[in-house]
């Protein structure tokens, strides 16, 4: 009789389940192997491996293209990628824009649209009626495109409840208890696998990591450079969100006791010193109209002019996330962070400043510094990976 601690045997459809996703789990983005080297990899039979690759084929998860050198004796063997005909859909919304792409499965962004939005304060059924008009534009974009959506995700700068698509907090928005399940289902309507919710600073931190800077660091602060400050913290190549979803909350790390009034409710934290409206009213640029973008490239003008002001403004900047980032390492043991949104364009005088404060406060703690490479997009991009996973790692759903 077999004891409770002894699991019992699993089911064969289990099992092949397991297995087709193993044999995914051997091709990432940019791979390309033949069936000899992923029965290789996976240690199942290569005759196994025939089956299962037909399966993916059929799926249109995998595709075939052309030949390797992987096969017996030297002969070349056919090879096998992921399909970039097939991918997912992100959407972000944030406090002044919309954003909405298409990543296939190689991790490639096919379609991408960003529209300027003032949307702090504006009720959440209009931003949403915004937002799913953009959607179907780039669903109808990919599609012309020839890429099939399997699935999506929608990133938003706040506390989230995934689970139950609900929006908990999110300050900078005006936003408390939202439920989004709806807005969710209508973002990507039929795809067979449904968008989930999820924190606009995770969503780009796990962008860096499997598609940027991180994958080549495994742990990691992300910081994100918006109206506020986001934060997202990897620790050995996972994301850590904390008991109730609040890790990683740097940008409401209190760096100035004595300092401005937060949206959080609190006084002085990062996003009082770092966050876009920050540094742009230190550094004198108003809004007059302009949009955001617009301000930011005054400000970027200013800093190229040697402005005083716009260069003090930033430097202070730089040593507030630098306070913040030797707050972090000290209690979770980081030694590098990862830099995004306004942050990237204001590198040439905010990295200095942060080195120099991290060199400050707590020398050789932090080995690497880095600015992303994945810009405005990495949230998107974070959002629409997540949907790529789900259905790499769950490719059964797919076959009739």
């Amino acid at each position: 009789m077999t004891s409770e601690a002894t699991p019992a045997p699993g089911r064969v459809g289990d099992v092949r389940r397991r297995n087709l996703a193993l044999v995914l789990g051997c091709l990432g983005p940019d791979a390309v192997a033949s069936r000899a080297e992923i029965a290789a990899v996976s240690g199942l039979t290569k005759a196994s491996v025939s089956s299962l690759v037909a399966d993916l084929l059929e799926t249109g998860l995998l595709e075939e293209v052309g030949v390797t050198r992987g096969g017996e004796r030297g002969r070349p063997g056919v090879g096998l990628a992921l399909n970039p005909r097939r991918g997912a859909l992100g959407a972000e919304v944030n406090v002044d824009y919309l954003a909405v792409g298409v990543l296939d499965l190689r991790g490639q962004l096919r379609v991408h649209e960003t529209v300027e939005a003032s949307n702090q304060g504006r009720a959440p059924g209009d931003v949403l009626a915004d937002l799913h008009g953009l959607a179907a534009r780039v669903r109808d974009a990919a599609s012309a495109d020839g890429v099939e959506l399997l699935g999506g995700g929608l990133a938003v700068p706040g506390i989230v409840d995934a689970t139950s698509g609900r929006v908990a907090t999110a300050p900078n928005l005006g936003w408390d208890d939202v439920p989004l399940a709806d807005a969710l289902e209508d973002l990507v309507p039929g795809t067979p696998f449904a968008a989930e919710l999820s924190n606009e600073a995770d969503s780009a931190a796990l962008a860096e990591l499997w598609y940027g800077r991180g994958r080549a660091l495994g742990s990691y602060l992300y910081l994100s450079g918006e109206v506020g400050v986001g934060g997202g913290l990897v620790i050995g190549s996972q994301l850590f969100t904390g008991a109730g979803g609040h890790a990683g909350e740097v940008g409401h790390v209190v760096v100035d006791p004595g300092g401005r009034r937060c949206s959080c409710g609190g006084r002085g934290c990062v996003e009082t010193v770092a966050g876009q409206e920050a540094i742009l009213g230190a550094a004198g640029i108003t809004g007059g109209g302009s949009t955001t973008t617009g301000r930011l490239a005054a400000l970027t003008r200013s800093l190229d002019a040697g402005d005083d002001r716009a260069i003090r403004a930033v430097k202070r900047a730089g040593e507030a996330l630098a306070v913040a980032v030797v707050a972090a390492a000290r209690l979770v043991d980081l030694s590098a962070v990862v830099l995004g949104g306004h942050f990237g364009l204001l590198r040439d005088v905010l990295g200095p400043a942060l080195d120099e404060t991290l060199d400050d406060l707590a020398p050789g703690r932090i080995a690497a510094v880095t600015f992303s490479d994945l810009g405005a997009s990495a949230a998107v991009t974070g959002a629409a990976g997540a949907a790529v996973r789900r259905a790499l790692a769950a490719p059964h759903a797919l076959l009739g």
